[in-house]
């Protein structure tokens, strides 16, 4: 009988451990942390996205906990709006043809408790993946009790590392992870303050573009979460003191009361792809495999989607399909993360910080004829919204 060790614990380890558990794989899941995690980074679940997520029975819930979002903004700080882009053009294309703002650790704790009732799952939180290697039939994990200590090493016929950017189960499988790290800090804030009282006509998810300080406001059922470049120089206490949330914030919409921040958190950007997604019965996904700057939503969608494709190789191979199927996961989802994912993020962060007036002035005049051409704005979002490429990705062989 086969079965899957799943390192990891966030939204990618969590989806693939209920696709395998539902198709009768036995699965162990491991968490270092004692508790389920509740990263407050990623919100934005893009249409494609929702649709997978459906089997699940979980949409219904993230839908009431979080705010539906039909458009997106790019902006001018100083011009204001550029080009709104309307979801709605998706919608012979998708159930869902909207972006969904719901933080991520809410499908978590959904996943979560939908997998402890399966029989065919193991759920090991507070354990630590230290070490991991192939065996002539499967697989090796060396692991550590964070409570106590104690160590030891679980067996399995595969593994996959959804372990994030120091990821374990990368090193055991000897991938390169070329790229860059952006030469600044993205700080995020969240606050109270509704900034539709100073810009009225403004999207729930926003881009403002501007020569000397871009950022990104973006609104969630609770709160506005408002996204600056700091930087990467300063200190970190520095970065997330109070004082630097006020000012940056005021410098953004100017207001006699102070703002009310409820979170505040910095953090390092890389863009970076793994050389390779799997070897034999290694694998990784989500950001173990690819990270990039959040400007866009690839990051958590692209690793959801990773996590159905591997889910749905590793269950052929499960049925009798050869081992070298796993390579076609690595092929087609590398593919994206490189041709996709990270130009996407790439260009997004090039729009909002170029500070050249004749090139901000062709980004600018290229968005708004996509946006008044009905072909082209389509074309844009379905890019965009990740549909395309998960299109594309069935054509790699």
């Amino acid at each position: 009988m086969h079965h899957v060790v799943i390192v990891g614990a966030g939204p990618v380890g969590l989806v693939t451990a209920n696709l395998l558990s539902d198709a009768g794989v036995a699965v162990t899941l491991v968490e270092a942390s004692a508790d389920l995690p509740r990263d407050l980074r990623a919100s934005t679940f893009h249409p494609p996205t929702l649709d997978m997520l459906e089997r699940f029975g979980v949409v219904g819930s993230m839908i009431e906990q979080g705010l539906i979002c039909p458009t997106w903004q790019f902006r001018d700080r100083t011009e204001g709006v550029i080009a709104t882009f309307e979801l709605a053009r998706l919608s012979p294309d998708t159930g869902h043809p909207y972006r969904l703002q719901c933080e991520q650790w809410r499908l978590g704790e959904m996943l979560f408790a939908r997998l402890k009732e399966k029989s065919s799952a193991t759920i090991r939180l507070g354990t630590k993946a230290v070490d991991a290697r192939q065996t002539a039939g499967g697989v090796e994990l060396d692991v550590v009790r964070t409570a106590d200590g104690g160590s030891e090493t679980l067996t399995g016929t595969f593994l996959v590392g959804a372990d994030g950017i120091g990821s374990v189960v990368r090193k055991a499988i000897g991938a390169e992870f070329d790229g860059i790290t952006i030469p600044e800090l993205f700080l995020t804030l969240s606050t109270t303050y509704d900034f539709r009282e100073a810009m009225p006509d403004i999207a729930n998810i926003s881009y403002l573009s501007d020569p000397r300080e871009w950022y990104v406001l973006i609104r969630t059922a609770r709160v506005w979460r408002a996204l600056f470049p700091v930087d990467a120089a300063l200190d970190d206490k520095d970065v997330t003191s109070p004082e630097r949330s006020e000012r940056l914030l005021q410098g953004a919409v100017p207001r006699s009361q102070a703002y009310e921040v409820t979170h505040r958190t910095a953090y390092r950007v890389h863009e970076r792809v793994a050389s390779t997604y799997v070897k034999g019965r290694m694998m990784i996904a989500g950001d173990a495999a690819h990270v990039n700057n959040p400007l866009g939503g690839m990051g958590l969608n692209g690793g959801i989607h990773d996590a159905f494709n591997v889910a749905s190789k590793l269950i052929e191979v499960a049925n009798g399909a050869p081992l070298d199927a796993l390579e076609r996961y690595s092929r087609q989802r590398r593919k994206v993360a490189l041709d996709v994912v990270q130009q996407t993020a790439l260009r997004n962060r090039s729009i909002l910080n170029t500070r050249e007036p004749e090139a901000r002035r062709a980004y600018y005049d290229d968005l708004r004829r996509t946006v008044d051409d009905p072909a082209k704005h389509r074309d844009y979002v379905m890019r965009t919204s990740m549909i395309q490429s998960l299109r594309d990705v069935e054509q790699v062989p």
